[in-house]
């Protein structure tokens, strides 16, 4: 719902709105999203089916190979509150487009790489720098669009990194079977230049809470203060120096309220279990393909697993999403992801175990299934915590703690395999991180349980109640 006196002003900007449209432009920033992901988490993902091809042509071994997925997942999360600062200073559509031209010449210039390293900056860097100006804005975008339909909008915007995998894994391997590495990269950097397209969508959007702290510094604020100062520079100066003070305490009270959520108890907890969560999701990912190649299947098989990967994503962002949306369930939001992660450590855990083709899919679809729920709900429960008005600098944050994990988890699987020569210990240690991370919050909230139990029971609380 909005006021009536909801406008379209010369800039494209929306003003005058008190709550989230839930809907109108609101899908239009969706199908944004949802495209963004396609361009980016997709992308990343079949940027694996590249592995065997680079080991092989630059004759590296696992380890070495592995940095350049772990580069570009880890400049993304790394610059996240880059693209969260200059979307909140520019905007999240001049952002965005600047991220689609990055990363679209990160691929392209990857496309001529010599060596190894060579791939390290253009893919690693480049690409991942301009994913991460792309990513965060278009995420936060959409819980500032949506509030009482949240999970379900994210659920659907998430659900382009399933699709797009989905879609992506068996044309990628057509492409490199056609045009080698090189061409595929090639192709792939034209395809990531849509996310110029969907910047263009981002609508901006201003609410009622974005505009108390500037409502509070007006100019009856600035008038007082010229007349309460001294008569020994001309009112000019004075006007001058005041207004400078005003933006100066503007700019400090703007950053406090912006970043304040890094003192709330709850936000702290979130971010230590997203440390384990971003260390046990990046190298399944990594290594699904190499490992079924390993395993004796063929390529258009394992490049079958990576779809069937994302069709379970794609249900379980969106099937989440709205089940999480439901009245009844809103408040077992944080409890749904929980049980996200666990399941998907779990999954990880017996990986190592499953040696043929057909129990492979069924791996896929499930640990799909779970990462994809997971996924869709981590900006909810993020802003659950937060607020929308401190979701983009919430969310660079969140994505900016992906980044170490990302970085060292494909490198360390992949030596754990040049020295156990099979995947086994791997996937078990992603598996105990992502059940590491569920813990951690699982732990949290029986604390926080057990306290509102001993509060509703304590002489004081029954004063209070009766």
């Amino acid at each position: 719902m909005t006021t009536s006196d909801e406008k379209l002003e010369g800039g494209g900007r929306m003003s005058g709105i008190t709550t989230p449209p839930e809907g109108g432009w609101g899908w239009m920033i969706v199908a944004g999203c949802f495209l963004s992901t396609i361009c980016i988490r997709a992308v990343t993902r079949c940027v694996s089916m590249f592995f065997v091809e680079f080991q092989l042509h630059f004759e590296k071994d696992y380890s070495s190979t592995a940095w350049i997925h772990s580069l570009i997942d880890c400049t993304t999360m790394l610059c996240a509150p880059l693209g969260g600062f200059l979307a909140n200073r520019l905007s999240c559509r001049a952002t965005m487009m600047l991220g689609g031209l990055l990363s679209s010449a990160g691929l392209v210039l990857s496309s001529f790489a010599s060596s190894l390293e060579f791939l390290y900056v253009s893919l690693g860097v480049i690409t991942g720098l301009g994913f991460a100006l792309s990513y965060t804005p278009a995420i936060a975008m959409v819980g500032r669009y949506f509030s009482e339909r949240k999970a379900l909008a994210y659920g659907i915007a998430m659900s382009g990194s399933g699709i797009g995998t989905f879609v992506l894994a068996p044309v990628v391997q057509l492409l490199l079977e056609r045009y080698s590495w090189r061409g595929a990269l090639l192709i792939l950097g034209g395809l990531v230049s849509n996310l110029c397209v969907c910047g263009a969508l981002m609508r901006p959007l201003t609410l009622a809470e974005d505009s108390k702290l500037v409502e509070s510094m007006n100019l009856n604020n600035i008038d007082a203060k010229i007349e309460n100062s001294g008569l020994k520079t001309s009112p000019a100066e004075s006007l001058a120096s005041t207004k400078t003070s005003s933006r100066s305490r503007c700019l400090s009270l703007e950053s406090r309220e912006e970043y304040g959520f890094l003192l709330i108890p709850d936000f702290l907890i979130l971010s230590v279990s997203f440390l384990f969560l971003a260390y046990g999701c990046s190298a399944p990912v990594v290594y699904l393909v190499p490992y079924a190649l390993s395993m004796g299947l063929e390529r258009q098989r394992a490049a079958f697993l990576m779809s069937i990967f994302g069709v379970g994503g794609i249900v379980g962002n969106i099937t989440f999403g709205w089940i999480t949306d439901r009245k009844c369930l809103k408040r077992y939001r944080m409890l749904s992801y929980v049980v996200a992660i666990g399941m998907a450590g779990f999954c990880c855990m017996f990986l190592h175990l499953l040696h043929s083709f057909s129990l492979l899919v069924p791996f896929s679809l499930l640990y799909g299934y779970f990462d994809g729920a997971y996924v869709a709900l981590i900006p909810v429960v993020t802003s659950d915590i937060v607020g929308s008005s401190c979701l983009t600098s919430a969310l660079g944050v969140v994505y900016f703690l992906h980044a170490i994990p990302y970085l060292i988890s494909p490198p360390i699987g992949g030596w754990l395999v040049d020295r156990t020569g099979d995947y086994a210990a791997t996937f078990s240690l992603s598996g105990a991180s992502f059940i590491f991370s569920s813990v951690v919050l699982a732990a949290a909230m029986l604390v926080r349980h057990f306290q509102k139990s001993a509060a509703r029971s304590s002489p004081a609380a029954q004063l209070i109640l009766m």
